[in-house]
């Protein structure tokens, strides 16, 4: 039994050592190279001699060398922490002032914010590497001292008092996660990913973990073609990509442009998305034109190794109808909680919580925070049982399938009701003219406010979702907008648009 992602690696290479491992649109390393390489620079980081099980910043642009660092970081015996390089200097010397890092593994052209930040630690700078010498038995001690609990990585998050919040992964998470992916999507080495998550946002594990453990290849799409659909489309089809696991609004855009008109998918058969609400409206585009492909909808937050979820589509929905997040993954359980701590009954809503070995540890050197979110099971006090708190509203529909509500934080009280602003935007979303919507509340002026991408008037909207929901849920103010600001993950970046209430 393989108890590690660096076992998991080494009998990939051995069984395709020829097999294009990684393509970022500029190199492309087969496994048998991206082992040499990552050998390379995992004797590096321990010629630094700072310890095992430690942080290691990685400070570099989207591409095949971040992947290499990562491997290599974890061959190493320490775990990895993928830095946004676009960030601000101030959040990015929060994060290395959070993970008191003693390395950073960068490249000349970043090099330069390690300096902003003050950083004093080892530096290790991928294009002023020396050929080591082959060290094996040297790399084979650490790695034969790797266990399951040991991390893997740690993502950083937005906190809410402002200070970015890291989430620990283990070995044990990440193995538990992709065994799941790979036998639930029939991953093999025949697979082409066309990778579209940044890697500091935990939806690129799926994407580099199933290369690590299948033999399938990772393709790295050049982040510009998400600019522009039918470019986007075309080097899919250039690249034989036949599996994707974006965030929604990629597929929205598709959509909206009706891109389909020009130019279709030529081997895509497996489409999943997480990250936020499919909208059924923009699904039924893509099921409509390209019907033969599997969809499917996955939701988790970072803290339980990136989706606790799933549903594969398999059946016509209108498109105002809510998408189901479905059922738990293997060997994770979902339990709902009423207010009271109770479980619900079907159709009452309460918040989603995990439990099972897809949990992180919790934030690291923030125990205090930790603790708020990984609980005692409330079930009983019998032994130590920590489910994760998502502060997400569900409830089970009649097929006994996850429906997600939204936050617990975008629960609002107006006009004496409790809302969720969530059901007011699948409403929106359904009317035909609308191309995207997000809805959120002023408090000041006490109003609900709806920002909607369309070419209608407003007033007709107004009309047509009167008859899906209650007149006191209507938005009573409305901006039309010509595109949402989006975050560095692709969702829709609603700080941005809050500050336009």
């Amino acid at each position: 039994m393989k108890t590690n992602l660096v076992e998991y690696f080494k009998e990939t290479v051995l069984k395709f050592p020829n097999q294009i491992a990684l393509n970022d649109d500029v190199n492309q390393f087969t496994f048998s190279e991206t082992d040499k390489i990552s050998d390379r620079l995992a004797l590096e980081i321990l010629e630094r001699d700072f310890g095992h099980r430690k942080p290691v910043a990685v400070l570099l642009g989207k591409g095949n060398s971040s992947v290499v660092s990562f491997l290599s970081i974890i061959k190493s015996g320490n775990f990895y922490i993928p830095v946004d390089v676009k960030s601000p200097i101030e959040r990015v010397s929060k994060i290395l002032e959070t993970l008191q890092a003693e390395c950073i593994i960068t490249d000349t052209k970043h090099k330069e914010i390690a300096d902003k930040c003050g950083f004093v630690g080892k530096l290790i700078n991928i294009d002023e590497l020396d050929k080591a010498e082959d060290n094996s038995n040297v790399l084979n001690n650490v790695q034969n001292q790797i266990i399951d609990l040991d991390p893997i990585y740690a993502i950083f998050t937005s906190g809410s008092t402002g200070v970015p919040k890291g989430v620990v992964i283990s070995h044990r998470s990440v193995i538990d996660y992709i065994e799941w992916a790979k036998e639930t999507y029939e991953v093999t080495e025949k697979d082409i990913i066309g990778n579209q998550a940044p890697f500091y946002f935990d939806n690129s594990t799926l994407d580099i973990y199933l290369m690590v453990c299948t033999g399938a290849t990772l393709n790295i799409i050049p982040e510009d073609r998400f600019s522009f659909p039918i470019r986007l489309i075309e080097y899919i089809n250039d690249h034989k990509i036949n599996m994707v696991f974006w965030v929604p609004s990629v597929l929205v855009s598709i959509s909206n442009f009706d891109v389909f008109g020009t130019i279709k998918p030529t081997y895509l058969n497996k489409i999943l998305f997480a990250g936020e609400a499919m909208p059924n409206k923009h699904l039924n585009y893509w099921r409509k034109n390209y019907p033969n492909a599997l969809y499917s909808n996955l939701y988790g937050p970072t803290e339980i190794t990136v989706d606790c979820t799933f549903y594969n589509v398999d059946r016509e929905f209108k498109d105002d109808e809510s998408l189901p997040i479905g059922s738990a993954c293997k060997n994770t359980q979902i339990l709902i909680f009423n207010e009271e701590n109770k479980l619900t009954k079907r159709g009452e809503l309460g918040e989603l919580c995990v439990r099972g070995s897809s949990l992180a540890f919790g934030y690291y050197n923030d125990l205090e925070k930790t603790k708020t979110v990984f609980t005692q099971n409330p079930l009983h006090d019998n032994y130590p049982d920590i489910i994760y708190r998502t502060g997400d509203l569900v409830f089970l529909n009649e097929r006994d399938e996850i429906i997600f509500v939204g936050r617990k934080d975008s629960q609002i009280k107006h006009l004496g009701y409790r809302i969720e602003l969530g059901e007011i935007e699948n409403a929106i979303s359904g009317v035909s003219t609308v191309d995207n919507v997000a809805v959120l509340y002023d408090d000041n002026q006490k109003q609900i406010v709806a920002f909607v991408i369309t070419k209608d008037a407003t007033t007709l909207i107004r009309k047509e979702i009167i008859t899906a929901i209650p007149k006191y849920m209507i938005p009573t103010r409305w901006e039309v907008m010509e595109s949402f600001p989006l975050n560095a993950n692709g969702k829709i970046n609603r700080l941005e648009l809050k500050k336009l209430l």
